[in-house]
């Protein structure tokens, strides 16, 4: 599917303000691009605790899962300290990684922006020898 990767980063970068971070003030913005053009948005919201965090890719993966949707073509990310702009890229955490591992394939495509260039990788890319429902 061709899609418009600056609209997803723009859409990305309009979650990132609804992020909840009080504990880092470092707010993050997701946008995740179904096959059918629906988009789901997710940001970043803390807890006390930590642990209790929840990232913005994973926010925007399991609304979209919560509506029964699996059918996923990419996903932009953008990240950046609340009320700069952003500077460089935000990569996907280790636990974001294996949830999209979870619900799409090898070439799903991330789309990461430095505030000047859109840099795409594939989920291959980022996590190579995931840890697949095919090896339990």
């Amino acid at each position: 599917m061709k899609y418009d990767k600056e609209m997803l980063v723009k859409r990305a970068c309009d979650a990132r303000l609804k992020a909840y971070s009080p504990y880092s003030s470092f707010c993050v913005g997701a946008a995740l691009l179904c096959s059918d053009g629906e988009i789901y948005e997710g940001a970043n919201i803390e807890n006390a605790s930590y642990g209790a965090t929840n990232c913005a890719e994973r926010t925007a993966i399991f609304k979209a899962v919560n509506e029964g949707r699996r059918d996923f073509e990419a996903i932009s990310i953008v990240g950046a300290k609340r009320g700069e702009e952003i500077g460089e890229i935000c990569a996907p955490c280790g636990i974001c990684r294996q949830v999209i591992a979870e619900f799409c394939n090898p070439d799903f495509e991330i789309l990461l922006y430095d505030g000047k260039d859109i840099k795409t990788y594939t989920l291959r890319e980022l996590l190579p020898e995931s840890f697949k429902k095919e090896t339990l």
